[in-house]
């Protein structure tokens, strides 16, 4: 039996399932900066914890927060720091892509991401991010055209 401080939901197993595919996203989102990522998750998490009563759909609930979390610390940073953040070997091939996602807004980032490395539908971008789907559309149609600018060019300079 639950008691008045027992909580709804099992922190530890949320955390777990989660938070990598949280971290990822505001990862990809923030256009590759780990310090953001490891920064929002973590106060996402926090204010579930928080909040937990008032909750419905802990997960949903988690990326709206992030969201919004890491929209605002972008706005404050207005990054024109360097291009990556750490000093660990980075593979060129997927240097290049956070490069060219950061190039993108952060809407398209985000609709860009959902869609192609957590796979999800349209529908569900759009209850995530909290905008509609032909936002979504939107942005994913915009986000693919300018990757494809930004990655072509690339490949023609090498050439």
């Amino acid at each position: 039996m639950k008691t008045e401080r027992d909580t709804r939901w099992d922190h530890a197993e949320l955390f777990r399932t989660a938070a990598p595919r949280l971290w990822c996203a505001i990862y990809a989102y923030s256009g590759g900066s780990r310090t953001i990522a490891d920064d929002v998750v973590a106060e996402a998490f926090a204010r579930l914890i928080q909040h937990d009563r008032s909750i419905r759909a802990p997960e949903a609930w988690l990326y709206r927060i992030a969201f919004r979390l890491a929209a605002a610390e972008l706005r404050a940073r207005k990054r024109d720091g360097p291009l990556v953040e750490d000093a660990a070997p980075v593979d060129q091939s997927r240097l290049e892509i956070v490069l060219a996602m950061r190039a993108l807004s952060p809407g398209q980032r985000a609709a860009v991401y959902f869609h192609y490395q957590a796979d999800l539908p349209v529908r569900e971008i759009a209850r995530i991010t909290g905008t509609s789907a032909a936002t979504v559309k939107v942005q994913l149609h915009r986000g693919r055209a300018r990757l494809r600018n930004l990655l072509s060019d690339d490949e023609e300079e090498q050439r």
